[in-house]
């Protein structure tokens, strides 16, 4: 076994695992807009916090990222806005929790090198960046190249969570901080969370790993035959487009979905456990944000936006928009935004999963996508909706260009606020400022287009019998999307019926 003492000698690749939809913080977090990417506790996001942590290219490699269609533009845009530029992007076709995924950035590396250490990174967590993270990455990574062992990032627990899953360490490792994992332990009641601690030998289940790519993929291989063939099939059967890999839908769907607990650590004798004493939190409710924000009044109030407390204490209020005001409540949250008001006790912020489920069966477009909605090129807010009608305040970024398109069952009218608009409608091809518009009939080929350096904004009115995105046909597309002239024939067939 080589000395423990040493550095690690394979380079470390931190894996930033940037699906999911945190519904545990509706309204902020939608389907299209989840919490990795809302800036909850300051400026920036916790997916780029995430990569700021991992920004020093003598100790990682640049990031893999793994995501969906649906919200890479979203990444890419986040990362270049701090920038960050991704070594590559593993995209995945639909969710298949957490060990096919990281299974697939895991094959996909050790398609462009012989081995490397992965440090794999939940992109929606709050940690505290400092000498104690990247001591316990270094001692990761030295487990992983002495016995080829698969560690977790062990929390050191502060109170008896309930809401988290312990890790039981067991035989220590010479010479090191480190353990043998002893068990894995389900998220436990109080009371037993309670004599955990007062035991001393657990800590809190980070999700985060480091583990040797190969040696990963050799275990599940054992463990999870039918999941590793799935997954390398889906990445050799999948597209490579300059640094994002597109993995094959059919071959991906057979992976059996199930987090990496499930599948190797929980079942692998070459579990290890290195202890983190970092400030770390899920940020998996509103009380978790409430809990970490640094940023609590004299009585424990949290305001962010245009947000009054009157004779109450420990309460989150945000308001995004308007005024909101509080009087004489304690512990609730409260959070006001364009489109959807949530009231409620911080302390039953583990009910708000429940309430997103049956919003999803009653409203899904309220638990799908925020009033703002994003895009590649830039963003669309609905400001007024009608059955035949609505008013959008579209943004495009410098440099921007929506798709060469056509609508089968609405037309356009777009004024530009303010900016510069590059607008194509058919053969022609138009330039507009401040005040001026442009109709676009149903069916013309449009695009839309910012040309200079600064955001275009513009108002942009649709009439017609069926106003959803889907009625979307795209001939050309700069970002890569599908072209969906098969969505808008879906349309025409549902609204025949």
């Amino acid at each position: 076994m080589p000395d423990i003492h040493t550095p690690s000698t394979r380079p470390v690749t931190p894996v930033v695992l940037a699906g999911g939809s945190g519904t545990r913080l509706w309204p902020l977090s939608r389907q299209t807009m989840p919490k990795q990417f809302q800036p909850l506790m300051g400026e920036i996001s916790p997916f780029q916090q995430t990569l700021l942590r991992v920004v020093d290219r003598r100790r990682f490699e640049a990031p893999m990222i793994v995501t969906t269609e649906e919200l890479l533009p979203i990444a890419r845009n986040q990362a270049h806005a701090i920038g960050v530029e991704p070594g590559s992007i593993v995209v995945e076709p639909a969710g298949r929790n957490t060990a096919p995924a990281i299974l697939a950035a895991a094959v996909s590396r050790l398609r462009e090198v012989r081995d490397t250490n992965l440090l794999v990174l939940p992109s929606d967590h709050q940690l505290e960046v400092g000498r104690n993270f990247d001591d316990s990455v270094a001692q990761a990574a030295r487990l992983a190249d002495a016995g080829g062992l698969f560690v977790t990032f062990g929390v050191v627990p502060t109170a008896p969570e309930t809401g988290y899953g312990y890790i039981q360490r067991g035989v220590p490792l010479v010479a090191t901080d480190g353990y043998l994992v002893e068990a894995f332990i389900e998220k436990p009641e109080a009371a037993v969370a309670e004599k955990l601690l007062d035991a001393g030998n657990v800590y809190w289940n980070s999700g985060m790993f480091c583990f040797p790519a190969r040696a990963m993929v050799d275990q599940l291989r054992i463990l999870e035959p039918a999941m590793v063939a799935a997954v390398e099939d889906s990445v050799d059967g999948g597209s490579l487009d300059d640094d994002v890999r597109r993995l094959e839908a059919a071959a991906y769907g057979r992976a059996r979905a199930t987090s990496i607990d499930y599948a190797l650590m929980e079942r692998t004798d070459l579990a290890a456990v290195a202890p983190l004493t970092a400030a770390w939190s899920d940020i998996g409710s509103w009380d978790a944000v409430w809990a970490t924000a640094a940023d609590k009044d004299a009585v424990g109030n949290v305001r962010l936006g245009a947000a009054v407390i009157q004779n109450g204490a420990n309460n989150y209020v945000r308001s995004d928009r308007g005024l909101t005001a509080v009087v004489g409540l304690d512990d609730v949250v409260v959070v006001s935004l364009d489109d959807a008001v949530l009231v409620a006790d911080r302390k039953q912020a583990q009910a708000i999963k429940p309430l997103v489920d049956r919003l999803r069966r009653e409203a899904e477009q309220i638990v799908r996508e925020p009033a703002t909605v994003q895009r590649p090129w830039g963003t669309y807010c609905s400001v007024d909706r009608g059955p035949t009608h609505q008013v959008k305040h579209i943004t495009v970024a410098p440099e921007g260009r929506l798709s060469l398109q056509y609508h089968h069952h609405r037309s356009e009218h777009w004024t530009v606020v303010s900016g510069i608009a590059v607008v194509t409608v058919d053969e022609r091809t138009l330039i507009l400022t401040a005040n001026e518009s442009v109709y676009i009939p149903q069916g013309a080929v449009h695009r839309l287009e910012n040309p200079g350096t600064e955001p275009l904004h513009l108002i942009e009115v649709q009439c017609g019998s069926y106003l959803g995105e889907d009625d979307i046909v795209r001939v050309e597309d700069v970002y890569g999307r599908t072209v969906a002239a098969t969505a808008a024939e879906g349309v025409e067939a549902l609204i025949a019926e």
